[in-house]
């Protein structure tokens, strides 16, 4: 049910009478409840193909690779996530035959991950529902998407993101 007030604007209001940087805390809160609600959403259009976002990222990931393969540490450095991530995300599409680990041919130490036929044909579908759904984003723009993209990329790439 939703509230007839903004709690973000109220703790901004609670939160200028103790503090400075109203405007920040205004703004992080509001995008830290933005990517709660958007990944809930993300998921459950997801949730009927077994997917969660962050398996199905990796899926396309593997989709974009040229040989449908990738070391699971590179996978881990363009998906921006900790080793065990990946190994818990690629365990997962594997007990769900979408992607098969196979030994890197050049390099003992490496772990490919390999998508599968299913894998693929499963991408498609989730794309189709995640597109049909504007990826959560209905209630913006085009104009607004590439505006919120832009305003983003400078604290992106402070934080070293590229």
């Amino acid at each position: 049910m939703a509230l007839p007030f903004d709690p973000i604007d109220e703790a901004a209001r609670q939160w200028g009478k103790r503090w400075e940087g109203v405007p920040a805390m205004h703004a992080v809160t509001s995008l830290m409840r933005v990517q709660q609600l958007v990944i809930g959403q993300l998921d459950a259009i997801l949730r009927p193909h077994g997917l969660t976002f962050a398996r199905y990222e990796a899926l396309v990931l593997l989709t974009f690779s040229s040989r449908g393969s990738l070391p699971l540490g590179k996978m881990g450095e363009r998906l921006q996530v900790h080793p065990t991530s990946v190994t818990s995300i690629v365990r997962r599409l594997e007990a769900a035959s979408l992607v098969v680990r196979r030994a890197h041919p050049d390099d003992g130490r490496a772990v490919l991950a390999e998508i599968t036929p299913a894998g693929r044909e499963l991408v498609e579908l989730a794309t189709k529902d995640l597109v049909a759904a504007d990826f959560a984003l209905g209630a913006l723009s085009d104009g607004d998407l590439a505006s919120l993209s832009s305003l983003l990329a400078p604290v992106r790439k402070a934080a070293g993101d590229y």
